[in-house]
């Protein structure tokens, strides 16, 4: 029997990591997952460590990064990814993007890998375009509060692509939309977690701004798809992944209350600044490209993440 391919997976306890090790060990490849655990959480993988194709690295990324023997694959997931997350982490958040990526690349390099990153919607800023497509350079203030992840995630994008130029290495580029579903944490502060939760608990669901911003929500067994798909094509340049309908963020704060059978009722606070308008992506390329495209609906995607939040909140 040949030997199993062997993928490191940065950001693995995370929520969009843990999934992807599980999708990654249910298609026979052997799964190094690597985590500080900063904001991922061993909860989300520890079904995973009895398993010989399995492994666990306890790590920070911007320290240098050293893993023994062969590494096909490097998918650097690895980052605070909502918005409560990086503003209590900036340095950190912009270390990971810079310092951790190249720590990353430098390994791919040595391995001969094959080196995806995950990149982010929020490239293009507060976009002056709607949909977004690849071509688009976006609209980002590098010094307001949100430049800290913006940035960190644009520089990813350039280095990784030098890396490309200058050394050859063969490279992926995935830019996500917003992605929910099981094991996204209670506190998380983005909109799904924080709207499910009040709507079980009764409590009054916040809404930011006047409710007025468009968003779209991809599940997370779609994006999942999506991220192999790209990992396994041979297509260098950065590709949207998300769900390509937007939703006001009054009528999704609406759809979670009637979901949940909630009495909560929606209250205003301000919208923070530089909070994006609208967001969605143009996926033709990933439907061309990658023939790849969203299956499950929001509807849908919020049943199962429902259930998911219920046995949560419960436990707790």
């Amino acid at each position: 029997m040949s030997e199993l391919k062997r993928v490191l997976i940065t950001g693995g306890a995370g929520f969009i990591g843990s999934h992807l090790c599980d999708k990654l060990i249910n298609e026979g490849y052997h799964v190094i997952a690597m985590d500080n655990l900063i904001t991922g959480t061993l909860k989300n993988i520890e079904h995973l460590f009895p398993l010989k194709e399995f492994e666990f690295y306890f790590h920070d990324v911007t320290k240098f990064v050293h893993i023994p023997g062969k590494l096909d694959y490097i998918l650097h997931f690895a980052s605070p990814a909502s918005p409560s997350d990086y503003l209590k982490m900036p340095i950190h958040t912009l270390k990971v993007g810079s310092i951790g990526t190249y720590n990353l690349l430098g390994l791919a390099k040595e391995k001969k890998s094959v080196f995806l990153i995950a990149s982010t919607s929020e490239i293009y800023g507060d976009p002056l375009v709607n949909p977004q497509n690849e071509d688009y350079w976006g609209n980002v203030n590098p010094i307001g509060p949100r430049g800290v992840y913006d940035e960190a995630k644009r520089f990813m994008e350039a280095i990784t692509m030098a890396y490309h130029n200058y050394h050859n290495l063969d490279i992926r580029i995935a830019r996500i939309f917003n992605t929910f579903g099981p094991r996204m944490r209670i506190d998380d502060g983005r909109a799904l977690p924080n709207f499910m939760v009040q709507a079980l608990k009764n409590e009054e669901v916040t809404v930011y701004g006047d409710g007025k911003q468009y968003r779209s929500f991809c599940y997370i067994d779609d994006m999942v798809e999506g991220i192999y798909k790209l990992m396994l094509s041979d297509y260098i340049y950065p590709i949207n992944l998300g769900y390509p309908e937007m939703i006001t963020l009054n009528h999704f704060a609406e759809e979670i209350i009637k979901l949940c059978n909630s009495k909560s009722k929606i209250v205003y606070k301000p919208l923070p600044v530089e909070d994006p308008k609208v967001r969605m992506p143009d996926i033709t390329k990933a439907r061309e490209i990658l023939k790849w495209e969203p299956k499950i609906t929001r509807e849908e995607g919020l049943k199962r993440t429902l259930e998911y939040f219920k046995k949560i909140l419960k436990s707790d």
